[in-house]
């Protein structure tokens, strides 16, 4: 059951996880802008909003039904909710109604079109980021690196609903760096190839590879356990 924590152990662990995205930045690029969105799926209510009294402003959730409810509830606050987590299709029209700052995941040409169907029907556009399986495991959604560029170009002729920000990608599901380093590497370079086209967002890096992926290239981490622990 997640826990409320108490102010000064979230300020002490918020501030070590900016601190550690800086310095990660600084040895990366010092020019590059680094956002964090803090993945408050496992965690209580009462630490978004003491998170925002610290600062952070971005949140993230996994499913759609957790989003619209914590959207609900924080509706006197200006936050900045994503969806992170995987999409079905039948719950498109919730996540539409929701209204999330950035949808995270859109994982295939096939979700694109059926999200671009009902956004027409509700005269609504959603900003998205393209979701790139890099890591090529069977467990992750996500287009494979060789299909993301027609995958991009595809959604961005036939679907105008949907605006195209930046890609996602989840690092390797491994503990040999050097893996988890060409899955950032190869989404990259993918993100690269696209900022002509529009790209702006390289999603990628949680709390256990988020230093990586920012050496890697990434400009927006999703981080939640190393933010709550006690």
């Amino acid at each position: 059951m997640a826990e409320t924590l108490a102010r000064d152990i979230l300020a002490r662990n918020l501030d070590s996880i900016i601190q550690r995205i800086e310095q990660a930045r600084i040895a990366a690029d010092e020019h590059r802008i680094v956002k964090l969105v803090v993945v408050s799926k496992y965690t209580t209510l009462e630490n978004v909003r003491t998170l925002y009294e610290l600062g952070q402003r971005a949140f993230g959730e996994n499913q759609v039904q957790q989003l619209s409810e914590r959207m609900r509830e924080t509706e006197d606050l200006p936050l900045e909710w994503h969806m992170i987590g995987r999409l079905q299709k039948n719950k498109i029209n919730k996540l539409i109604d929701a209204e999330p700052f950035l949808f995270q995941s859109l994982d295939s040409v096939e979700l694109a079109e059926a999200l671009d169907k009902r956004l027409e029907a509700k005269k609504r556009t959603m900003p998205c980021l393209l979701q790139i399986n890099s890591a090529r495991e069977e467990s992750k959604a996500g287009v494979s690196p060789e299909a993301a560029l027609d995958a991009w170009e595809e959604i961005a002729e036939r679907f105008p609903r949907i605006r195209l920000e930046g890609v996602m990608t989840i690092g390797a599901h491994t503990t040999d760096e050097a893996t988890v380093r060409k899955s950032f590497e190869t989404t990259r370079k993918i993100f690269d190839s696209l900022q002509s086209k529009g790209a702006k967002i390289c999603s990628m890096g949680m709390s256990g590879d988020f230093e990586l992926a920012i050496l890697c290239g990434s400009n927006m981490v999703r981080i939640g356990s190393a933010l709550f622990r006690t």
